[in-house]
């Protein structure tokens, strides 16, 4: 998958989704290695996210993260916590602040109980 396509999916799983539960400003910039390597962030403000191909300069954490570990976590195969535990994903900077990345639901992709991917 190219940079552009993870950066799409991410913006399918982020910009539509309820991210009320956060208070505040957040910004979580990924780094693709491997397949698709680059850098994109998601931004919380106002109870939007928002997802652009950039690097974020001020941002709360950095995600270190293959671009089928993303898909995994995008598409429910894998929660955050679960890769982060099982080393497929590193977390530098505020890892609380990255970890609040889970508490956005997505709109369109929940489940019967209700459960976030992420």
């Amino acid at each position: 998958m190219t940079y552009e396509q993870l950066v799409a999916e991410t913006r399918k799983y982020f910009d539509n989704a309820d991210a009320s539960s956060i208070n505040g400003h957040l910004a979580v910039q990924f780094n693709v290695t491997g397949e698709g390597e680059g850098a994109f962030y998601v931004e919380v403000a106002d109870g939007r996210a928002m997802t652009e191909p950039y690097e974020y300069y001020d941002r709360d954490a950095i995600i270190y993260i293959t671009g089928d570990t993303l898909l995994e976590i995008l598409n429910g195969k894998l929660t955050l916590e679960d890769a982060y535990n099982e080393l497929r994903l590193g977390i530098e900077g505020d890892l609380g602040a990255a970890l609040l990345l889970k508490t956005i639901t997505p709109i369109a992709k929940k489940t019967s109980k209700g459960k976030q991917n992420i």
